[in-house]
């Protein structure tokens, strides 16, 4: 084995790792409602904040695996793109959970 391959297989490692942990902080947002410190004061509604969490995760793991990390990128290029835009639709998931809730005429939340 080269070095690079090395650093290579290190890279992707590493990368695949911090998918599932930003996974596993989606689903701890679903189910307890938890947010990271940094997102404390931003975040208004955990539990869609955990769901766009959970769906970039996923999107931007099957991107990954479908696309650069591939052994056939081209085969599997129309779906690695797909992987892409569900990533897009957790980021807007993400920014929908920190805008307050649509209200009704008397300010009560639908």
């Amino acid at each position: 084995m080269s070095g690079m391959h090395s650093m290579a297989t290190g890279t992707t490692t590493l990368a695949l790792v911090v998918v599932a942990g930003v996974a596993v902080i989606g689903i701890l947002g679903i189910t307890v409602g938890w947010v990271p410190p940094v997102g404390w004061k931003k975040v208004l509604r955990p539990r869609l904040w955990g769901y766009g969490t959970l769906t970039a995760a996923v999107g931007m793991g099957a991107f990954l695996c479908l696309g650069p990390l591939s052994n056939r990128p081209a085969a599997h290029f129309n779906l690695a793109l797909v992987g892409m835009a569900v990533f897009f639709l957790g980021s807007f998931l993400q920014y929908l959970s920190q805008r307050p809730a649509r209200t009704d005429s008397l300010n009560q939340p639908l």
